[in-house]
C-alpha cells in the first residue's frame, strides 16, 4: 500500500486556510469565519488531484506575537503560543507546507516571521530543504492583485502562486505544482501480519490491554489521559498466526486536545486505523459509552475497517444479573449503524476475558476475507427481493438483476440494477442484513455498489 502524502497549510490568522481547506477536500469541514483566529484546532481531511489522493491538515494562524498588543480580537499571548505549537507539529508531520498569504494585506511582518520560522524548522536533505514549502497567494481574486503576488518573492520562499480560494481561480495550477513536489510513492513495508490497532479516547485502558495481551509491560501504563504519544507497533505470533499490535494514542475531541505533542498523536491515531484490519474500540466501563466513543466508532466505519468493541474496567463495575444486558443494549442504541460488531466485557486490569480478544480479533479478520459464491449471492438477492419489493419512485421501483463480489477486505459487492437513482439507504440496508442472515460478516461492514445495467 502506498503511503499517501500529508500536506500542511499554515500562515499568519486570516489569510483564508480554512477556505483553502475546504476546496481541497471537497467540503465545508473547516469553520470559515471573517474573525482572525477563528480556525482554534487543526483539522484532517482527505484530496486527491489528478488521481493522486493525499491528506491535508489545516492549521490555526502562526502569529509572531507574544506581548505587547494582542494581534487577535480574542486569545492572549498563550492563545498565540498554542497555534503556533499546532501548526509546528503539523510541519513535523508534513511531507509538503502550503504557506498561505493574503494578496489584499500585501507583504506584512507576520508574513516574514513565519517565513523564517519555516526555515528554522526544515532540515536539508540531499542540499534540499525538507519539507518543502509551496508559497500560496490567496485573495488575488481581480487582475492588478494577481500582477501583485509578485510582491511575496521577498519573504525567500520561492515562487508565488496567486489563487483564490473561495471562487477555485488558480487552484488546478497551483495543486499540479503540488502533486509535483509530493515525494517519490514509495510502499509502505510488506507486512503480512494481521494488523489490529487499540483506539479509543484517552485513559480507556489501551495500553494495560497491550501489556496484558503480549505479557510484558512493552506500554508506560499511567492513569494520566494521553499518555502514549505515537503509534507503537508490537509484532507478536499468536496460535502460529504473525499478528502486529498497533497501541495508539487517545483520540480526544477537538477543543479538547491539549497543545503540542498530543495534537500530533492524533493524526497518528487516525494512521493507525487506517493501517488496521481489524480495530479494538476500547470503552471505559465506568465512564460508559461517550459520543467520543461514537466518533471514533464513526471513523472506523468511514476507512471500513472491521471492529470489535471492547468494555474495558468491567471489574470496576457493581452488577447484577441484568448489567451486562443493558450495557449491550446501551452500546448497541449508541452505536446502531454497527449492529454487526461484536461485544466483550473484559478487565485489563484483572486479565477478566482477555483470552478471548485475539481469538475474536482473528475470526473478525476470517470474515473480513470471506467470499460467496455468485450463485449463492443471488440466491439470497433474489429472494430477498421476492419477500420485499423496492418501494417505486415517480412510478419505478429498484430492481436487482444481478450481484457478484469483486471484492473482499472489506466485502464489496457490485449489484447490477436498472437505476442506481432510485435505490433508497433503508433498501439497501433490508439487501445487506439478508446477505447477514446467511454470512454474517461479524465485526465487518460490507459495501454495495450499485451499477446500472445497460
Amino acid at each position: 500500500m502506498m503511503r499517501k502524502a500529508v500536506i500542511a497549510l499554515v500562515g499568519r490568522p486570516n489569510v483564508g486556510k480554512s477556505t483553502l481547506f475546504n476546496r481541497l477536500v471537497g467540503e465545508p469541514m473547516a469553520i470559515v469565519d471573517d474573525v482572525p483566529g477563528t480556525t482554534r484546532d487543526r483539522l484532517f481531511g482527505q484530496a486527491e488531484w489528478s488521481g493522486v489522493p493525499f491528506d491535508v491538515i489545516d492549521t490555526g494562524g502562526i502569529d509572531p506575537s507574544t506581548g505587547g498588543k494582542e494581534p487577535l480580537s480574542i486569545g492572549s499571548a498563550d492563545y498565540i503560543q498554542q497555534i503556533r505549537l499546532q501548526a509546528e507539529v503539523a510541519i513535523q508531520e508534513a511531507d509538503v507546507v502550503i504557506l498561505v498569504v493574503d494578496a489584499a494585506s500585501g507583504v506584512t511582518p507576520a508574513d516574514h516571521e513565519v517565513a523564517r520560522m519555516l526555515r528554522r524548522k526544515q532540515k536539508v536533505v540531499d542540499g534540499e530543504p525538507q519539507p518543502p514549502v509551496l508559497l500560496v497567494v490567496n485573495k488575488a481574486d481581480s487582475e492588478p492583485l494577481r500582477r501583485a503576488a509578485d510582491q511575496f518573492y521577498e519573504l525567500g520562499m520561492g515562487d508565488p502562486h496567486p489563487i483564490s480560494a473561495i471562487h477555485g481561480t488558480g487552484t488546478g495550477d497551483m495543486l499540479d505544482v503540488l502533486i509535483s513536489m509530493f515525494p517519490p510513492a514509495a510502499e509502505e513495508e510488506q507486512d503480512d501480519a494481521v494488523k489490529i490497532a487499540l483506539v479509543g479516547k484517552p485513559n480507556a485502558g489501551k495500553s494495560s490491554l497491550l501489556n496484558r495481551l503480549i505479557g510484558e509491560d512493552r506500554a508506560i501504563v499511567s492513569p494520566i489521559p494521553g499518555t502514549t504519544r505515537d503509534a507503537t507497533d508490537t509484532h507478536i505470533t499468536f496460535r502460529g498466526i504473525p499478528v502486529t499490535l498497533i497501541d495508539t494514542a487517545g483520540i480526544r475531541r477537538r477543543g479538547r486536545i491539549l497543545p503540542g505533542v498530543e495534537k500530533y498523536s492524533v493524526i497518528r491515531s487516525m494512521r493507525a486505523i487506517e493501517r488496521a484490519d481489524v480495530a479494538l474500540l476500547l470503552v471505559d466501563a465506568e465512564t460508559g459509552i461517550t459520543a467520543q466513543d461514537t466518533h471514533i466508532a464513526g471513523f472506523i466505519l468511514e476507512a471500513w475497517k472491521s471492529a470489535v468493541v471492547l468494555v474495558n474496567k468491567w471489574d470496576a463495575i457493581q452488577k447484577d444479573t441484568y448489567t451486562m444486558q443493558h450495557t449491550t443494549e446501551l452500546i448497541r442504541r449508541e452505536l446502531n449503524f454497527m449492529d454487526y460488531v461484536p461485544i466483550l466485557f473484559i478487565s485489563a486490569l484483572t486479565g477478566q476475558r482477555c483470552d478471548q480478544v485475539l481469538p475474536l480479533a482473528l475470526r473478525v479478520q476470517e470474515e473480513r476475507l470471506a467470499r460467496i459464491t455468485t450463485s449463492s449471492l443471488n440466491q439470497i438477492i433474489h429472494e430477498a427481493q421476492d419477500a420485499h419489493a423496492a418501494t417505486s419512485k415517480s412510478g419505478r421501483s429498484l430492481r436487482i438483476y444481478y450481484a457478484t463480489q469483486v471484492r473482499s477486505d472489506p466485502p464489496t459487492f457490485m449489484l447490477h440494477v436498472n437505476d442506481p437513482k432510485l435505490a433508497h439507504f433503508s433498501y439497501l440496508r433490508f439487501i445487506e442484513n439478508a446477505i447477514r442472515k446467511q454470512y454474517p460478516y461479524i465485526g465487518t461492514p460490507i459495501r454495495l455498489v450499485l451499477k446500472a445495467r445497460r
